[in-house]
């Protein structure tokens, strides 16, 4: 039988014939391409020379990872000014190496009675794109103190003049929840109707619906609607970023945030909320007559309900987080090995990504923040 693959090899294929018109043709696009690199790159992706870009992601984690590490020293001993002050000491420290003009939107410590990163603060290294700056050093300081689950390091950064001022109303209400019934929740609302909202968005019955909310008093009337609405309740001491982040994202038990919290809190979760999807909704809580006319003389509407899109304008802003102890979104800060490990998580809306972020840190040249016993 005759080897047609011996007989196939040695002939040529014909080669073929392209016109100068058609040769020219590939020149240009070959020379567009180069001109062009980006030329595939999805237009909704792209940033301007002087907005913050992906670079920015990892110079804010390393701010986090600084303050959680600070704050991790004092997990479980009782002191949460401490623990909030190192945490503060550190960020403000990592910040003024990041590549970018910040100024403190959303500051920490007036409330908490901690040193000071106060809003209108300059941040960063003074290069760079212009930016917002939310910073929450740790969210969660009675966890922190009392070593319970779920204290964070968090920090929001987004387009200068598109992050919400609240005007020292230093608490709001919020109701936050994932994709699926978004558009359909309404703070105005009663709370009984939202949750069956939820729960036909969800495709559950009313009795399935967990209802993440701050353990305090001044919830008892909310407790007591949602019990009577037929959902559960679930609480948390403090720390309501991580409840509702847990309420927006995919694979947790919680179904829907609700109450009174931080501020604060509220715009950094709205940055996040740009990249997981879902929606945040808040009105301003001020606690004081003096609070509330401080806000109505910065033209703030109390009745207002703001959304994730007020909260933060832009599409162009990044969320990170690093644990500082242990929770249902990040692993804690521990200690292996004369090793400082850490886990954050890091969004950015413009991409709609989000990463985990694995850190091992040699412990002795973190000395400087270390609990001097």
């Amino acid at each position: 039988m005759e080897d047609v693959r011996s007989a196939d090899s040695s002939i040529t294929a014909p080669q073929p014939v392209l016109s100068e018109e058609l040769l020219e043709d590939e020149v240009e696009v070959s020379h567009e391409a180069q001109a062009d690199p980006f030329s595939n790159f999805p237009p909704s992706m792209r940033v301007g020379d002087n907005e913050p870009d992906r670079n920015l992601a990892l110079e804010l984690v390393r701010v986090t990872e600084a303050a959680a590490i600070a704050g991790g020293h004092w997990v479980g001993y009782g002191d949460k000014n401490a623990a909030d002050g190192a945490a503060v000491d550190a960020m403000r420290a990592f910040l003024s190496t990041v590549s970018f003009n910040g100024v403190v939107v959303i500051g920490e410590g007036e409330k908490d009675e901690a040193p000071m990163l106060f809003n209108g603060e300059k941040v960063g290294d003074g290069t760079g794109a212009e930016c917002d700056v939310a910073v929450d050093p740790i969210d969660g300081t009675r966890l922190t103190a009392l070593g319970i689950n779920n204290a964070l390091s968090v920090l929001a950064v987004s387009e200068r003049g598109t992050m919400f001022d609240p005007s020292a109303v230093f608490y709001m209400e919020k109701l936050v929840t994932g994709p699926e019934a978004a558009d359909l929740v309404d703070l105005r609302l009663p709370i009984k109707q939202n949750l069956h909202l939820i729960a036909k968005a969800k495709n559950k019955k009313i009795n399935q619906i967990n209802v993440m909310i701050l353990d305090r008093d001044r919830h008892k009337p909310y407790v007591e609607e949602i019990r009577a609405a037929g959902a559960r309740t679930k609480f948390i001491m403090d720390g309501d970023v991580a409840g509702g982040i847990a309420a927006a994202r995919e694979g947790t038990d919680v179904d829907v945030l609700m109450g009174i919290g931080g501020t604060p809190e509220g715009i950094v979760t709205a940055c996040a909320i740009k990249s997981l999807g879902g929606v945040i909704q808040g009105r301003l809580w001020p606690t004081s007559d003096e609070e509330k006319q401080k806000a109505i003389d910065a033209g703030h509407d109390l009745d207002r309900v703001l959304t994730t899109d007020d909260l933060v304008t832009s599409d162009n802003c990044f969320f990170v987080a690093t644990g500082i102890t242990d929770g249902d979104l990040l692993r804690g800060v521990r200690y292996k090995n004369h090793k400082v490990l850490t886990q954050s998580i890091v969004m950015r809306s413009k991409s709609g990504t989000i990463r985990f972020v694995e850190g091992e840190h040699q412990e002795y040249k973190w000395d400087r923040f270390e609990r001097k016993l």
